[in-house]
């Protein structure tokens, strides 16, 4: 089921329509041939031919090995869609290749991006999940859910999302970037951070924009989500006002922080596949973008 508020960005279901059909374990394991969503280390097995890359379709791949879990995360175009994880010393045969999710080139579309990230998803959860945190004891399935029951303690587990905000500072016609070191030269990206015990999100807005940057905003609002899967994040996005202060990194986890304008931006900015750069793409360079908008049904920047 697609959802019109949701925010059509890659990592999101709402991205692939009514094409994809979620299955919870405990429902009938489909039967057939389909597609397969394979992860190799921090990438995506595709297909590659000159009309672009594509998911392994048909029987089971032969270069995935008897071994291999295999789940049924859902249907896709109307046939089953399995997701499994490949060692990272396999090698693909033609016309096999990876394609990780963090290239520069962006070769993978939303649909491929979005697939890919769901596996990775369900994959690293199952993989976690194999005992129970509590007492150690092995896990079953709860029906109808993602989530695990501990056999021995009978504890229930379920999947770990992570809150996190990601914000647009604007100060006039200029908004605020900073970058970390570990980027590649001349990245700048906006402000985010993991939500604390005890805070709400805005309260996590203005800690990390204290944080990081030294300054004090205000005005938040709250502009779309993104999941990211790496390994399990919700992104929260907000737009706010500069209020006051100046400047101050840390220089350890931040090593800059700059006010921009579009016409003076950095070397790098974010991938499209992120929703740090659609908030810049709606909310810094679109200049007839009314605040009324915010939240609204929305589709991706281009």
């Amino acid at each position: 089921m697609t959802y019109p508020e949701a925010v059509n960005l890659p990592f999101n279901t709402a991205a692939l329509g009514e094409d994809f059909i979620p299955l919870k374990p405990g429902f009938a394991e489909p039967t057939g041939v389909g597609y397969w969503v394979v992860i190799q280390g921090g990438a995506l097995v595709v297909g590659e031919e000159e009309a672009g890359l594509f998911l392994p379709e048909g029987e089971r791949p032969s270069w995935l090995g008897a071994g291999a879990e295999v789940i049924c995360i859902g249907f896709w175009l109307g046939k089953p869609l399995r997701a499994s994880a490949l060692g990272k010393n396999v090698l693909l045969p033609p016309p096999f290749v990876t394609e990780s999710f963090n290239a520069v080139a962006e070769r993978l579309d939303d649909r491929l991006l979005t697939l890919g990230g769901l596996a990775h998803q369900v994959l690293q959860w199952d993989m976690l999940a194999a005992v129970c945190a509590r007492c150690g004891g092995g896990l079953e399935r709860i029906d109808g859910t993602w989530g695990k029951r501990c056999r021995s303690c009978r504890y229930e587990h379920f999947p770990h999302i992570h809150p996190c905000v990601i914000v647009l500072v604007r100060r006039g016609d200029e908004f605020l970037l900073a970058r970390k070191g570990s980027w590649p030269p001349g990245r700048f990206s906006l402000i985010a951070g993991f939500t604390d015990f005890g805070e709400s999100l805005e309260e996590t807005v203005h800690r990390e924009v204290g944080e990081e940057a030294g300054i004090r905003v205000k005005n938040l609002r709250y502009v779309g989500s993104q999941n990211w899967p790496f390994p399990s994040q919700l992104m929260a996005g907000f737009v706010a006002d500069y209020a006051g202060g100046e400047i101050r990194v840390d220089g350890d986890e931040i090593e800059d922080a700059r006010w921009f304008r579009s016409d003076r931006l950095p070397d790098s900015l974010p991938g499209k596949r992120s929703i740090a750069r659609w908030i810049i793409d709606r909310y810094a360079f679109a200049k007839d973008q009314t605040e009324s908008g915010a939240g609204s049904p929305s589709s991706r920047a281009s």
